[in-house]
């Protein structure tokens, strides 16, 4: 299928270039992504009474997904989202609509692990590619004086739809498997990738390619393995190690008093706070510097950690969850903004892609590792591990710092912002 090749700017904004209907289809298609690591674990849970084989099962998908994320980010900054995404999110879709009859069907661990992989290698990462696609639209359409402004908006809206999408993922995982039954979120995340992954990739944004010969202005891969692009990659798995020791101990805390099934709901409350902090990013005064932000916003998470493994109960753990959320989404928003402006040139979804599957994968390796925390050493312990995952990222934010020196990474070809 032929690219469209934008070769001028104009005063158009980017809504009016996008249209009206990309949105809510971008953000609905993100869902599968955010529910299937939650759903795969509760479904395990539920059907094997295992945490610990739930977390194994979960890392599995997180294994898959870094694996092709960034073969997938490779393959579409050459030939396009939609010739990459129509098989990857078909493909995703039946392997979901399997999973529970597998699972169900008392088939021996490694077959449940190998099914668990194969949705990781066929996941379709539709928040990386939707912030990839706009900032070209950005670069190549819109007018030099509002590509700013407008990048900065864009990370902060896509940064609280992930946060949005990944309160509704676990929301809806929990409400669908108390009230109907465990199967029921990977059936639906299943219908919603056949559907809306479809939908994505074949809108007409999935044709846009920046202008000029794009063989020459593509920078090299080496290009995005540089130092202030890999910081965003580990403080992006440190968020992801973060999301996966609270959700898992999260479980294993809601298993303690007999409704594991409550976990998807408590989690989905850490999102209130995250996505509407998320949005209200776009609100701060320029002075507030990205590294600044990331600073003061892994702070917040920090403290709040500590407080959720040292004084967490069954009457403080919801409020717990929402200070938490107050530190995480911002921190995501700046890390991703980050990313954007730094990504090289012809190399957006590469990065995106790399940032994206770094969270998944940490996500699912910190649950399986948070997992057998929780049966062998106890749900204390494992509600603690949230707070070394903060601090994780608050120190790299301090190396982040560093790497933001004048001079830094402009050898590379990469900005710093």
């Amino acid at each position: 299928m032929a690219t469209t090749v934008i070769p001028s700017t104009d005063q158009r904004t980017l809504v009016q270039h996008t249209g009206w209907a990309y949105w809510p289809i971008a953000f609905i298609a993100r869902l599968p992504f955010a529910m299937m690591t939650v759903g795969v674990l509760m479904l395990v849970v539920a059907a094997t009474g295992s945490v610990g084989l739930g977390g194994l099962t979960s890392a599995a998908v997180g294994v898959g997904v870094v694996v092709a994320g960034p073969i997938f980010g490779d393959l579409v900054d050459r030939h396009g989202q939609r010739r990459v995404l129509v098989p990857v999110g078909l493909a995703n879709g039946l392997l979901l609509a399997l999973f529970p009859l597998i699972v169900m069907s008392a088939a021996p661990e490694g077959v449940v692990l190998a099914a668990a992989l194969a949705i990781g290698l066929s996941a379709p990462q539709a928040a990386a590619m939707s912030r990839s696609r706009l900032l070209t639209i950005i670069a190549a359409r819109l007018a030099p004086t509002r590509r700013v402004q407008t990048t900065s908006r864009v990370m902060s809206y896509e940064s609280a739809a992930d946060e949005t999408a990944f309160v509704i993922g676990p929301f809806l995982v929990g409400i669908l498997a108390a009230f109907i039954a465990p199967w029921a979120p990977i059936a639906i995340a299943a219908a919603l990738s056949f559907g809306f992954v479809t939908a994505f990739a074949l809108h007409p944004t999935a044709r846009v390619q920046a202008g000029g010969d794009a063989e020459a202005e593509r920078a090299p891969v080496r290009a995005v393995f540089a130092r202030p692009i890999l910081v965003l990659v580990a403080a992006t798995f440190g968020v992801g190690v973060f999301f996966g020791t609270t959700l898992t101990s999260l479980t294993a805390f809601a298993q303690s008093f007999g409704d594991e099934s409550r976990a998807g709901l408590l989690y989905g409350l850490m999102g209130i706070g995250s996505a509407a902090l998320a949005l209200g990013v776009v609100l701060l005064p320029d002075r507030f510097a990205l590294r600044r932000r990331w600073l003061v916003f892994a702070a917040v998470l920090s403290a709040s950690a500590l407080g959720y493994a040292m004084f967490a109960d069954a009457g403080s753990i919801v409020m717990w969850l929402l200070l938490m959320g107050l530190g995480v989404g911002p921190t995501l928003v700046t890390l991703f903004s980050l990313a954007g402006m730094r990504a090289p040139a012809g190399r957006a979804a590469t990065t995106m892609t790399l940032l994206g599957s770094a969270l998944t994968l940490a996500q699912a390796l910190a649950s399986a590792v948070t997992g057998w925390v929780a049966e062998e050493l106890g749900v204390g312990v494992a509600m603690a591990l949230p707070a070394v995952a903060a601090a994780l990222v608050l120190a790299l934010g301090v190396v982040n710092v560093g790497v933001e020196r004048p001079g830094r990474g402009s050898k590379r070809g990469v900005s710093v912002v």
